[in-house]
């Protein structure tokens, strides 16, 4: 039977949409006051812009939070890559279908506002729920809707760039909105040209200098540790229902599959959506407590690259000076990654550091695991023989600091 096709930018597709990548990933804390502390002070992200609830939306939902604040990370130019939200003020918006849930968003992006637009129509006829669409601080058009198994997903298009001057746009420009535009509509040029007419000064936005001392020699540039994050993702989550998840991420988002493993004797299920190995790997919460980690939260891991495998090694040295727990899980949680750090943050959170990720040509074939490279655990070597596609993929660009 013929399946209907859409057309994106020319190209005919089963949905009116392509993801192009992991654009953003969210998290829902406790104290967002102190897992900034981490992510910025001991990772490396920037702060882009805060949004203190206290202003936005106030209410006994923020009484007792330590910090009523949002902050929206970044490790590059995009102006949030990772985002900290307060627990309590997220279960009274959107409370999550499970009470571990701590994932507040997996945020695709998608080639043009268009797609974004199609995409929640579309959405809609397949009998998707759409939670909300529209634009926040951030600027990126979007759609945000629900898994199978509760954990939200976002499709956006058009993040804000922060530039060499590291500032943000200033807060009288945030775009709220809770609908889609005509289209075609204005671009963000022209957005930006006629906030200048009316007289707002664009260079009052926020801007985050990292004040700690700069003394690691990070490939020829002093910066304040001995590694910067240059990617973002794999997310690793775990699910109630590993079939309709894999059916989710597959049939209607359009991710490809790379490969299975077996966790803890377990099925694990790893899709990606461009050249990486794989962007999101799924795990059934059977496997959680087999692997040893907590079961306040689905997420497995949020993966963050660095620049080099030498970067990663000193990460190592790094974390455990600054009391970071590091922890170790099995090689098939990450398949296509070799040497790879698990640090629990102070929320309970846990991050892999990599530096390599394989890559995936033109023939959509993913290595044979007997091809791969052999890492014995806790071992270090000082260097490495080089894979076919080491430091493959797209590249960091811009200085590092």
């Amino acid at each position: 039977m013929a399946t209907k096709k859409y057309s994106v930018g020319g190209i005919d597709y089963d949905r009116p949409f392509k993801i192009r990548r992991l654009n953003h990933f969210g998290i829902s804390v406790a104290d967002t006051g102190e897992a900034v502390s981490f992510y910025r002070d001991i990772l490396g992200f920037a702060v882009a812009d805060m949004l203190d609830l206290n202003k936005y939306d106030p209410g006994p939902w923020l009484d007792g939070l330590a910090d009523t604040k949002i902050y929206f990370l970044r490790h590059n130019a995009d102006h949030h890559t990772l985002v900290l939200m307060p627990r309590p003020w997220v279960d009274k918006n959107e409370r999550p279908d499970r009470a571990d849930i701590t994932v507040n968003q997996i945020t695709w992006q998608v080639g043009s506002l268009r797609e974004v637009v199609q995409a929640r129509l579309w959405l809609e006829e397949q009998g998707s729920k759409i939670d909300r669409y529209g634009r926040d601080p951030g600027s990126n058009w979007h759609t945000y809707f629900p898994d199978p198994t509760g954990h939200t997903n976002e499709l956006e298009y058009g993040i804000e760039q922060v530039g060499w001057d590291g500032v943000s746009k200033p807060e009288v420009m945030w775009p709220w909105a809770n609908e889609h535009p005509e289209l075609p509509t204005r671009s963000e040029g022209t957005e930006l040209a006629d906030a200048e007419a009316e007289g707002i000064d664009l260079t009052t936005g926020h801007r985050w200098v990292d004040t700690l001392p700069k003394t690691f020699d990070v490939g020829g540039v002093l910066l304040s540790r001995p590694f910067k994050p240059v990617r973002i993702g794999p997310v690793s989550i775990f699910v109630a229902d590993l079939d309709a998840a894999e059916r989710f991420y597959t049939e209607t988002l359009g991710l490809v599959k790379s490969e299975e493993t077996l966790v803890e004797g377990h099925r694990a299920v790893f899709l990606r959506a461009n050249t990486e190995h794989h962007s999101i790997g799924l795990f059934p919460v059977e496997a959680r407590s087999a692997l040893g980690l907590s079961d306040s939260t689905t997420l497995l891991s949020f993966g963050v690259q660095v620049g080099s495998y030498e970067q990663l090694r000193e990460a190592a040295t790094f974390l455990e000076a600054k009391g970071v727990k590091l922890i170790d899980l099995p090689q098939q949680v990450h398949p296509g990654i070799d040497y790879v750090i698990h640090a629990v943050a102070p929320d309970g959170h846990v991050m892999a550091l990599y530096y390599y990720m394989e890559q995936v040509g033109w023939d959509g074939a993913v290595r044979a695991p007997e091809t791969r490279r052999v890492v014995e655990p806790g071992v270090w070597p000082q260097t490495l023989e080089p894979m076919s596609d080491t430091y493959g993929g797209e590249t960091f660009w811009g200085p590092l600091g």
